[in-house]
Protein backbone atom coordinates (compact mmCIF):
# COMPACT_ATOMS: atom_id res chain seq x y z
CA UNK A 1 0.00 0.00 0.00
CA UNK A 2 0.63 3.56 -0.51
CA UNK A 3 1.74 5.45 2.64
CA UNK A 4 -0.17 8.43 3.97
CA UNK A 5 1.97 10.93 2.51
CA UNK A 6 1.01 9.28 -1.07
CA UNK A 7 -2.60 9.34 -0.36
CA UNK A 8 -2.39 13.39 1.14
CA UNK A 9 -0.10 14.47 -2.18
CA UNK A 10 -2.98 13.34 -4.31
CA UNK A 11 -5.66 15.04 -2.55
CA UNK A 12 -4.20 18.29 -2.60
CA UNK A 13 -3.95 17.73 -6.41
CA UNK A 14 -7.53 15.99 -6.74
CA UNK A 15 -8.67 19.38 -4.53
CA UNK A 16 -7.75 22.00 -7.55
CA UNK A 17 -10.76 20.17 -9.69
CA UNK A 18 -13.03 21.56 -7.59
CA UNK A 19 -14.23 25.21 -6.47
CA UNK A 20 -13.24 26.93 -3.15
CA UNK A 21 -15.93 27.73 -0.75
CA UNK A 22 -15.60 29.06 2.56
CA UNK A 23 -15.06 25.61 4.25
CA UNK A 24 -11.92 25.05 2.38
CA UNK A 25 -9.64 23.67 4.95
CA UNK A 26 -12.71 21.41 6.27
CA UNK A 27 -13.05 20.07 3.09
CA UNK A 28 -9.63 19.23 2.77
CA UNK A 29 -9.05 17.69 5.63
CA UNK A 30 -11.80 15.38 4.97
CA UNK A 31 -10.31 14.55 1.52
CA UNK A 32 -7.39 13.67 3.22
CA UNK A 33 -8.93 11.59 5.70
CA UNK A 34 -10.85 10.40 3.71
CA UNK A 35 -8.29 9.01 1.43
CA UNK A 36 -6.54 7.11 4.14
CA UNK A 37 -9.48 5.74 6.31
CA UNK A 38 -10.00 2.67 3.58
CA UNK A 39 -6.55 1.20 5.47
CA UNK A 40 -8.77 1.07 8.66
CA UNK A 41 -9.34 -2.42 7.64
CA UNK A 42 -5.83 -3.47 8.13
CA UNK A 43 -7.19 -3.64 12.17
CA UNK A 44 -8.82 -6.83 11.46
CA UNK A 45 -5.38 -8.46 9.78
CA UNK A 46 -3.52 -6.74 12.78
CA UNK A 47 -5.75 -8.49 15.52
CA UNK A 48 -6.13 -11.78 13.67
CA UNK A 49 -9.88 -11.26 13.48
CA UNK A 50 -10.17 -10.68 10.13
CA UNK A 51 -7.76 -12.29 7.54
CA UNK A 52 -6.31 -10.90 4.59
CA UNK A 53 -8.54 -12.66 1.49
CA UNK A 54 -11.72 -12.41 3.28
CA UNK A 55 -13.98 -9.79 1.73
CA UNK A 56 -13.76 -7.63 5.23
CA UNK A 57 -10.30 -7.98 5.30
CA UNK A 58 -6.95 -5.78 4.41
CA UNK A 59 -7.76 -4.42 1.09
CA UNK A 60 -11.11 -5.74 0.38
CA UNK A 61 -14.71 -4.03 0.85
CA UNK A 62 -13.24 -0.72 2.11
CA UNK A 63 -10.92 -0.20 -1.16
CA UNK A 64 -14.05 -1.30 -3.54
CA UNK A 65 -15.68 1.80 -5.64
CA UNK A 66 -18.61 1.13 -3.15
CA UNK A 67 -17.50 1.67 -0.12
CA UNK A 68 -15.65 4.70 -1.57
CA UNK A 69 -19.08 5.96 -2.78
CA UNK A 70 -21.16 5.19 0.01
CA UNK A 71 -18.51 6.69 2.54
CA UNK A 72 -17.46 10.04 0.79
CA UNK A 73 -21.11 10.80 0.49
CA UNK A 74 -22.45 9.69 3.74
CA UNK A 75 -18.84 11.91 5.27
CA UNK A 76 -20.34 15.11 3.34
CA UNK A 77 -23.54 14.44 4.88
CA UNK A 78 -22.62 14.00 8.26
CA UNK A 79 -19.82 17.03 7.89
CA UNK A 80 -22.43 19.37 5.94
CA UNK A 81 -25.51 19.42 7.17
CA UNK A 82 -26.37 23.36 6.18
CA UNK A 83 -25.55 22.57 2.75
CA UNK A 84 -27.96 19.08 2.86
CA UNK A 85 -30.02 19.04 -0.59
CA UNK A 86 -27.59 21.40 -2.48
CA UNK A 87 -25.63 21.40 -4.92
CA UNK A 88 -22.67 22.08 -3.33
CA UNK A 89 -23.30 19.14 -0.93
CA UNK A 90 -22.78 17.09 -4.56
CA UNK A 91 -19.81 18.97 -4.99
CA UNK A 92 -18.00 18.07 -1.87
CA UNK A 93 -19.85 14.39 -2.00
CA UNK A 94 -17.98 13.70 -5.19
CA UNK A 95 -15.09 15.67 -3.94
CA UNK A 96 -14.53 13.08 -1.19
CA UNK A 97 -15.98 10.11 -3.35
CA UNK A 98 -13.04 10.11 -5.54
CA UNK A 99 -10.44 11.04 -2.95
CA UNK A 100 -11.75 7.74 -1.26
CA UNK A 101 -11.71 5.85 -4.18
CA UNK A 102 -8.07 7.09 -5.25
CA UNK A 103 -6.83 4.91 -2.21
CA UNK A 104 -7.68 1.82 -4.11
CA UNK A 105 -6.33 3.10 -7.58
CA UNK A 106 -3.27 3.57 -5.90
CA UNK A 107 -2.89 0.29 -4.05
CA UNK A 108 -4.10 -1.24 -7.15
CA UNK A 109 -0.45 -0.35 -8.57
CA UNK A 110 1.52 -1.21 -5.47
CA UNK A 111 4.16 -4.42 -6.44
CA UNK A 112 2.78 -6.59 -3.48
CA UNK A 113 0.03 -8.22 -1.53
CA UNK A 114 -3.12 -10.11 -3.30
CA UNK A 115 -4.58 -7.09 -5.26
CA UNK A 116 -7.72 -5.29 -4.73
CA UNK A 117 -11.40 -6.01 -4.08
CA UNK A 118 -12.69 -3.41 -6.56
CA UNK A 119 -15.93 -4.72 -7.15
CA UNK A 120 -16.71 -6.08 -3.76
CA UNK A 121 -19.20 -6.60 -2.30
CA UNK A 122 -20.39 -7.95 -5.22
CA UNK A 123 -17.37 -10.09 -5.91
CA UNK A 124 -14.54 -10.68 -3.76
CA UNK A 125 -11.71 -11.06 -6.68
CA UNK A 126 -8.22 -8.65 -5.76
CA UNK A 127 -7.27 -6.63 -8.92
CA UNK A 128 -3.71 -5.07 -9.68
CA UNK A 129 -3.99 -2.47 -12.75
CA UNK A 130 -1.53 -3.34 -15.40
CA UNK A 131 0.69 -0.49 -14.19
CA UNK A 132 2.45 -1.48 -10.93
CA UNK A 133 5.42 1.15 -10.20
CA UNK A 134 4.22 2.05 -6.34
CA UNK A 135 6.66 -0.48 -3.34
CA UNK A 136 4.00 -1.88 -1.17
CA UNK A 137 4.58 -0.06 2.20
CA UNK A 138 5.56 -1.90 5.62
CA UNK A 139 2.85 -1.90 7.82
CA UNK A 140 4.93 -0.07 10.67
CA UNK A 141 6.85 2.97 11.33
CA UNK A 142 9.52 1.34 12.18
CA UNK A 143 9.44 -0.56 8.82
CA UNK A 144 9.19 2.69 6.65
CA UNK A 145 12.04 4.23 8.62
CA UNK A 146 13.91 1.27 7.25
CA UNK A 147 16.11 1.51 3.77
CA UNK A 148 12.97 -0.72 2.34
CA UNK A 149 10.47 2.07 3.23
CA UNK A 150 12.65 4.53 2.08
CA UNK A 151 12.35 3.17 -1.38
CA UNK A 152 8.65 2.73 -1.03
CA UNK A 153 8.47 6.75 -0.37
CA UNK A 154 10.66 7.50 -3.62
CA UNK A 155 8.64 5.11 -5.36
CA UNK A 156 5.66 7.43 -4.46
CA UNK A 157 6.97 10.28 -4.98
CA UNK A 158 8.06 9.72 -8.42
CA UNK A 159 4.35 8.52 -9.24
CA UNK A 160 2.47 10.13 -7.19
CA UNK A 161 3.93 13.15 -5.94
CA UNK A 162 5.53 14.59 -8.59
CA UNK A 163 2.64 14.28 -10.85
CA UNK A 164 0.20 15.76 -8.17
CA UNK A 165 2.95 18.55 -7.61
CA UNK A 166 2.58 19.46 -11.46
CA UNK A 167 -1.42 19.30 -11.39
CA UNK A 168 -1.41 21.42 -8.27
CA UNK A 169 1.09 24.05 -9.67
CA UNK A 170 -1.03 23.91 -13.25
CA UNK A 171 -4.24 24.24 -12.20
CA UNK A 172 -3.04 27.12 -9.77
CA UNK A 173 -1.60 29.13 -12.38
CA UNK A 174 -4.88 27.84 -14.70
CA UNK A 175 -7.53 29.35 -11.94
CA UNK A 176 -5.23 32.28 -11.07
CA UNK A 177 -5.21 33.47 -14.64
CA UNK A 178 -8.89 32.63 -15.15
CA UNK A 179 -9.93 34.99 -12.30
CA UNK A 180 -7.56 37.60 -13.29
CA UNK A 181 -9.56 37.47 -16.69
CA UNK A 182 -12.90 38.00 -15.43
Amino acid sequence: MPTPFGHTLAVLAIERFFPHRSSYLKVLLLGIFCSCFPDADVLGLKTGLIPYGHWLGHRGFTHSLFFSVFFGAFIAWLFFPKERYTWRLFWIGLFLIICTFSHALFDAMTSGGYGVALWAPFDNDRHFLPWRPIRVAPLSLRGLMSDRGMQVLLSEWRVIGIPSMIVFVGMSVFRFVFRRGK
